[in-house]
């Protein structure tokens, strides 16, 4: 059995939520790549080989783990998993509508608050939970990061506004949909791992211990990857690209596509540390598990915001932007320790 451990959990998050944020950084030193190259190439390490990997290598007997585990909870997860990779496409399509930022905000907005709350409320624990010593530090913790995430999404778009103007692409009719979809969908990814949590018992009773949920990753990350490899290779018979793997366009040194293929491996090493330690963090929350999501979407967002001032993105920016920015970093980190509090309570409250 698992010892709580909420404070222990919360590093654990945040060292997940750092590499979260800087997973995409190393897109900015690819060149000659098209979307799509770079995005299946990525996806390939994250969403397939990871997974499969780092089961293997922390899961003891993974193959009895797989023959014992229930075929409905593979299933389940593989197609919440898949649906997530809808929700990741939804995203970056709906970008070139509304900009990274309010896109940013109002799905991962969405996202925080469906993906925690829904899979309690799905499995029938949502209303127990509430009963709980620092269950209202819980739902506060919550509600004000889905505020500081849309403050730091609106801040980031006056950001936008300052250093460039609007995109001529910029239409609300088209993205916000999408954007209402993509954070829905993203949402998904909790009830996947929810869905998961048997094959992870399995894990578990072979000794796996922490690294029981890394079980899961195998069935949720690899439907996540066939929605996104669809889709990637239809942009690629599109637009012809498929052979930039091989060689590069015309003005490309094909010298450099072994830079691009380890920045694309960087890439996905980073968004699959984000859920590795994730799961790491999950077992030791105790009463409040759930509010694992909650805590890596707000702390991703902070992480996110405060990497910008190490790329210099903010410079030049109105004064109005840098107060919105500040009040969205204040609200965010109130919401952390809201959330940390409350998971502290729960677990003293339940050690008495």
């Amino acid at each position: 059995m698992i010892t709580p451990n909420p404070l222990l959990g919360l590093a654990l998050h945040a060292i997940g939520a750092v590499s979260a944020a800087f997973c995409y950084t190393p897109q900015k030193g690819t060149r000659h790549w098209s979307w799509q190259t770079y995005w299946l190439a990525q996806a390939s390490v994250c969403w397939l080989a990871l997974p499969f990997l780092g089961a293997w290598l922390t899961v003891p007997e993974l193959g009895r783990v797989l023959a014992e585990a229930p075929r409905s909870a593979m299933l389940t997860s593989f197609g919440l998993g898949a649906l997530y990779g809808v929700g990741g496409t939804a995203f970056g399509v709906a970008i070139r509508y509304l900009g990274f930022s309010l896109t940013y905000a109002i799905a991962i907005g969405i996202s925080c608050v469906l993906g925690t709350l829904l899979p309690a409320l799905w499995q029938g624990e949502l209303a127990a939970i509430w009963q709980k010593p620092g269950a209202g530090f819980v739902l506060t913790g919550i509600v004000i990061g889905a505020a500081g995430i849309f403050a730091s999404g609106l801040a980031g778009r006056y950001k936008e506004l300052d250093r460039g103007g609007q995109s001529n692409d910029f239409n609300l009719a088209k993205g916000l949909p999408l954007c209402l979809l993509a954070g829905v969908l993203s949402a998904v990814y909790g009830f996947a791992l929810a869905a998961g949590q048997p094959i992870a018992d399995v894990a578990a009773a072979h000794g796996a211990g922490h690294f029981q949920g890394n079980a899961i990753y195998i069935f949720s990350n690899t439907g996540a990857f066939l929605t996104t490899a669809v889709y990637s290779l239809w942009l690629h018979a599109k637009h012809k690209t498929l052979g930039e793997y091989v060689e590069l366009p015309a003005g490309g040194e094909n010298s450099r596509l072994p830079l691009n293929f380890a920045l694309a491996l960087l890439t996905g090493c980073l968004w699959y540390g984000q859920f590795f330690f994730y799961g790491l963090a999950h077992v030791r929350m105790g009463d409040y598990q759930f509010s694992s999501w909650a805590l890596h979407m707000i702390m991703l967002v902070l992480f996110s915001s405060l990497a910008g001032f190490i790329w210099r993105e903010w410079a030049g920016c109105k004064p109005r932007t840098w107060t919105l920015l500040g009040l969205a970093l204040v609200i965010l980190v109130g919401a952390v320790l809201s959330l940390a509090y409350g998971n502290f309570l729960g677990d003293t409250g339940a050690g008495h």
